[in-house]
């Protein structure tokens, strides 16, 4: 009877899947806060550099070409010597970088700096989505992922409330300097607290048939080779390489470009608009763990997991179309249209990064992830260009606020276009064999 006691209280008091959960959420915000950094100083560094909008916007690329390089280098890392040791890899990389942009005065050494930094943050979504796929059943992993997703949103607002602080107070220097400091931090906890499921010992008998409950293939991680080439044979990969290239785009377009949206289109400098990008990005934490949760509660009521991702994804992308009246609105409403489509991006991101795992084996997940965020990093890295000269022209020109209203109406009907591909290369989100090369 003691014994059926004591089960009983394990099967409640085992919830270490939330603990892996937490674990990946404060990585995924260390990794964001990193990443905007740059722009919240851009007003800094345009007394400094006096650089044009197209040569920041090329610094960009640069770390855009970067990550996707670390996203497929980190892929292959991470399917072949597991989890745990490919994020450790990847955030002790990224936490150096971070802090060598302190020692940089120039163009081209931001340049070198952005290249760094996205070789190592490249790391960060396969780690994360495989550590998902190897925790969590199919019906939270949904879920699971909009939570350390939405790490990406609380970067987005702990950076321009603490960024501009820190660099007006201490100097530009110390805001690299102390987000280099955040990811050694974490590496303290990560070493330490994660493993698989099977050699942690506080996960009980309970949880770790919890998590196995609806996988239909050996539950512990696969780690060896995998062909890239194999993987691209298969249209499930094209499916997630062709939605992450027209997506991801639009929310670096968010990440790089919104504090100088405000100054240019509106007259509010960092001082004054940090307030109005905290709130977007409240929003967008709220309202996108709530997208991730829709799903695994349609597939709770007996949907299938194709037709609950599909009609959410289809549902987020239809969100994400008012933002195209954000230039002819006040100030605050136009902060409450970038906040509803940055929360449906999230929310679209979230269930397209579940299909992986819900398409692939676990030995192949973090590549084809690695592959599909190449692709949108490619997409990122090709957009900020595009960007800078098209705001360069409209401001030699006085109207620069008919630039921005041309790029938001792109973000306003790339999800649709993206939508209608997806389906058409995975119909089905079921897992398949393949063999591991």
């Amino acid at each position: 009877m003691s014994s059926e006691i004591s089960s009983s209280a394990a099967a409640v008091t085992s919830r270490y899947r939330w603990t892996v959960c937490a674990l990946l959420f404060f990585a995924t915000t260390v990794n964001y806060i990193d990443r905007q950094i740059l722009s919240l100083i851009k007003e800094i560094l345009d007394k400094e550099l006096l650089w044009t909008n197209e040569q920041f916007g090329m610094v960009n690329s640069a770390f855009q070409g970067a990550y996707g390089i670390g996203l497929l280098a980190f892929g292959w890392f991470i399917d072949r010597y597991g989890t745990k040791i490919g994020y450790g890899v990847s955030i002790a990389a990224w936490s150096v970088a971070a802090m060598g942009h302190a020692l940089v005065n120039s163009v081209t050494g931001f340049l070198g700096a952005r290249i760094a930094l996205g070789l190592g943050e490249g790391g960060n979504f396969p780690s994360a989505i495989k550590a998902v796929a190897l925790w969590f059943p199919k019906k939270e992993r949904a879920l699971a992922t909009s939570i350390f997703n939405s790490g990406t949103n609380v970067g987005a607002i702990v950076a321009p409330a603490i960024v501009p602080w820190i660099a007006f107070t201490y100097g530009w220097q110390m805001a690299f300097v102390a987000a280099g400091v955040a990811g050694f931090l974490w590496l303290l906890f990560w070493v330490p607290l994660y493993n698989v499921p099977e050699k942690i010992k506080t996960v009980s008998a309970a949880e770790l048939q919890h998590i196995r409950s609806d996988m239909d293939e050996n539950h512990a991680e696969q780690v060896g080779k995998v062909s890239w080439g194999r993987l691209l044979s298969y249209r499930q990969t094209w499916s997630f390489v062709v939605a992450k290239f027209l997506t991801d785009p639009i929310w670096w377009f968010f990440l790089i470009w919104l504090p100088d949206f405000f100054k240019q289109t509106r007259g509010l400098d960092i001082k004054k608009s940090w307030v109005h990008l905290v709130t977007i990005y409240l929003i967008v934490t709220v309202l996108s763990i709530a997208g991730g949760w829709v799903t695994g509660y349609l597939t709770k009521r007996g949907w299938t997991v194709t037709r609950a991702r599909k009609a959410g994804m289809f549902f987020f992308a239809l969100l994400v179309m008012p933002i195209y009246a954000a230039t002819t609105v006040g100030d605050w409403t136009a902060v409450l249209l970038i906040g509803l489509a940055g929360a449906a991006h999230q929310a679209w991101s979230a269930n397209l990064f579940t299909t992986v795992s819900d398409m692939f084996p676990k030995h192949a997940v973090a590549s084809v992830t690695g592959i599909g965020g190449m692709a949108g990093a490619t997409g990122g890295m090709i957009f900020p260009v595009l960007t800078g000269k098209l705001l360069d022209v409209f401001k030699a020109s006085g109207d620069i606020t008919a630039g921005y209203a041309i790029l938001f109406a792109i973000c306003a009907f790339i999800y649709l276009i993206a939508f209608g591909v997806h389906h058409l290369l995975a119909p089905r989100f079921e897992q398949f064999e393949m063999k591991k090369v």
